[in-house]
């Protein structure tokens, strides 16, 4: 049967490609391909689009208090922005409302099948058996893996745990902050859900920690009135250097010395980490509603020890010390993975399979969902040009296996496994763009995306 049903579909020239994924990756994925007439399917796990964005997905990450970390203007979709009344910094459920009505907008919903999950996915002569919760088993052209990267919590142990009488959870597990009621509360880990998480249990809590390992330099949601990354646009043609020497003066000046807070100086330049973007964390240490600690030695029964030699009594420790990255439906085999991430051509093009992607596989320093317009309509070129047997593919063939570009900008980013897939979202806008220039890939053009322009597939 499936080899008849193989054959039937090569005839016809409609082989289909997979996208694993209905969040905010996915979505972009599934309009790039419908717009070139390319065939899809899209399997989603859960009852509909968003991803993380929706609370009731079981494994989500999002919390009621969670906010956009970009602003509105700039991490819209191609042809399609955010609605007029949102604010700056839109919340976890505008957000989510954001991807359904853009589903529905483009039609992407007839294309998507939900509560179904991708159980396994293998190599089929030069296809792909993607094995389906249901039991089915189909064969696709390719496949595009979406389904992002904070589902898998990293649970660090911690000496003593198992003497210690308060409760530990990772931040997945938390939804809201009527769980810090009369509790003395622990957050450990400064990034950007740390330190909103900290901020809720600033009021909800009797009292709340935040323990740091490292300084981090923090940028304010908004500089001069107009949102930090609105501000941050303006300079691009600034060379890197220059921008970390002239904001790293001017954000001197409007947070000051985080040391009176109790926050170590950071040990590195501005952007060489992932930017915290927190206004609020630095009122509350500020008033004193969070108390600012060093990186943990052990737990005792009712107490934590820090590396400082103080203590404190802790009910509730949450762990916001952020996500293994995995595509469990598909062995390691398939993808090259150095210091836990996927090495990837532009973080998208499988370097051994030239029919397997993978999009939202990367960190960067601004909107993502720009981007993931980009990358997606880089990915759909590519196989629109292997389709039509166009000889640009075969160029960018070499490239996938030889290309090792440096995407960083110059900025010497740390060497963590976070950063070792971090690109800097200018470097990587030229690249790519001077790279699509050479195969005669067109960029997206304003209009192209709109619904009477996007057929049926």
């Amino acid at each position: 049967m499936i080899n008849a049903h193989i054959l039937g579909v090569e005839k016809m020239g409609t082989a289909k490609y997979c996208i694993v994924g209905g969040g905010p990756a996915g979505l972009s994925m599934a309009r790039s391909l419908k717009a070139r007439g390319i065939p899809f399917d899209v399997i989603e796990r859960h009852k509909d689009v968003g991803g993380i964005w929706d609370m009731e997905n079981p494994g989500s990450p999002m919390y009621a208090s969670a906010h956009f970390i970009s602003s509105k203007y700039l991490s819209n979709y191609a042809d399609f922005p955010m609605p007029e009344e949102y604010p700056d910094y839109p919340s976890n459920q505008q957000i989510l409302a954001y991807h359904r009505s853009f589903a529905k907008e483009f039609g992407l919903y007839e294309h998507i099948q939900f509560q179904t999950a991708v159980k396994s996915i293998t190599q089929s002569g030069e296809k792909w058996e993607v094995t389906l919760s249901t039991g089915e088993k189909r064969i696709y052209e390719g496949v595009i893996c979406a389904s992002g990267i904070t589902w898998s919590p990293n649970r660090p142990k911690l000496e003593g745990e198992e003497n210690f009488k308060g409760k530990i959870i990772h931040s997945v597990s938390y939804k809201d902050s009527e769980s810090f009621k009369d509790k003395r509360v622990l957050v450990v880990g400064a990034g950007n859900s740390g330190c909103d998480i900290a901020c809720d249990a600033a009021f909800a809590s009797q009292k709340a920690f935040i323990s740091v390992r490292r300084g981090y330099h923090f940028i304010p949601k908004h500089i001069l009135g107009q949102p930090a990354d609105v501000f941050g646009d303006g300079a691009h043609w600034i060379p890197n250097w220059f921008s970390q020497l002239i904001l790293g003066f001017v954000l001197r000046i409007l947070v000051g010395d985080l040391r009176k807070v109790g926050l170590p100086k950071p040990d590195h330049k501005l952007f060489e980490t992932h930017p915290i973007i927190n206004d609020q964390l630095i009122h509350y240490l500020r008033h004193g509603d969070i108390i600012a600690k060093p990186d943990i030695q052990k737990l005792e029964e009712n107490e934590v020890v820090f590396k400082d030699g103080t203590r404190e009594k802790i009910d509730l420790i949450v762990l916001a010390t952020g996500y293994h990255w995995a595509i469990p439906y598909m062995d390691t085999k398939y993808f090259e993975w150095k210091n836990g991430r996927p090495e990837l051509y532009l973080t998208l093009f499988n370097r051994k399979y030239k029919n397997l992607f993978a999009l939202g596989y990367m960190e960067t320093d601004g909107g993502a969902y720009k981007m993931f317009d980009e990358m997606a309509n880089l990915i759909a070129s590519y196989i629109d040009a292997k389709r039509k047997q166009d000889p640009s593919s075969q160029k960018f063939d070499q490239l996938i296996e030889k290309d090792f570009p440096l995407l960083n900008g110059g900025i010497k980013y740390l060497n963590t496994g976070r950063h070792s897939v971090y690109v800097n979202q200018v470097a990587y806008k030229q690249y790519r763009s001077k790279v699509q220039k050479k195969m005669g890939w067109p960029e997206i053009k304003s209009g192209q995306f709109q619904r009477s322009k996007i057929g049926s597939v």
